[in-house]
């Protein structure tokens, strides 16, 4: 699952970003402190910083310079307000990766976290076939057989197939998946995904109803489940 650090001190705006990333499927921290909030970006290993400037204790520009004079290269998403333009400035010269100015919109701020994400995401090698119980994958020739007969994927069940693959026994958090399958399509709902895993089921398994590959995982995600070697 994906962690972020939400570093700001006004209660309402930290509270609020902490419901409505949670309720995206991130795994939320939250910090008021600067000081504190630096010494926990130490010891964890989160995904993405989410730093306000004004913070007692340390400010968002000493925590984002000391960060990355250590070394620490997670992407950081800062918070300004409009008089702080030169703030702004000087954070990406520090090494903040993006910035969104007060007041914004949770849309807009979603949107910049799911690119800063993307962005940031380690390269990892797709595979070009698979295959798991009587199911054969060509995913450079995008074609799927079931015991022998071809089976019609449409693209994006294809593409989440190939997700799910890539990842063999990882939990995918229906945030990460959306993410990665419908990239900037912002009107799709977490639930579209179950719908498609349905429809995957149903062609792929062999009893949809208790899948043996494509298996859920309660209030997270989903996950695939190779053959035992």
């Amino acid at each position: 699952m994906t962690d972020i650090l939400i570093v700001e001190d006004e209660d309402r705006i930290r509270m609020a970003l902490e419901d409505d990333l949670t309720l995206e499927g991130y795994a939320v921290t939250g910090e008021r402190d600067g000081t504190r909030a630096l010494e926990r970006a130490r010891g964890s290993s989160f995904d993405l910083i989410i730093l306000d400037l004004m913070l007692p204790g340390l400010d968002g520009l000493e925590i984002c310079k000391r960060l990355r004079a250590e070394g620490d290269l997670t992407p950081i998403l800062m918070l300004t307000a409009k008089s702080q333009e030169v703030d702004k400035v000087l954070g990406l010269e520090l090494g903040a990766d993006d910035y969104v100015t007060k007041p914004f919109s949770p849309r807009e701020l979603l949107a910049r976290i799911k690119a800063l994400l993307r962005r940031h995401r380690p390269a990892t090698d797709s595979p070009t076939s698979a295959s798991f119980g009587d199911v054969e994958i060509d995913f450079k020739g995008y074609t799927v057989t079931k015991a022998g007969a071809p089976v019609e994927l449409t693209a994006r069940e294809f593409d989440l197939l190939r997700f799910l693959l890539s990842h063999p026994g990882e939990v995918l958090d229906r945030g990460s998946i959306l993410e990665e399958v419908w990239g900037d399509d912002w009107d799709i709902f977490p639930r579209t995904i179950d719908t498609h895993v349905v429809h995957l089921r149903r062609k792929l398994e062999d009893e949809p109803a208790t899948p043996r590959f494509i298996v859920n995982v309660r209030g997270v995600g989903y996950k695939f489940v190779p053959d035992p070697p």
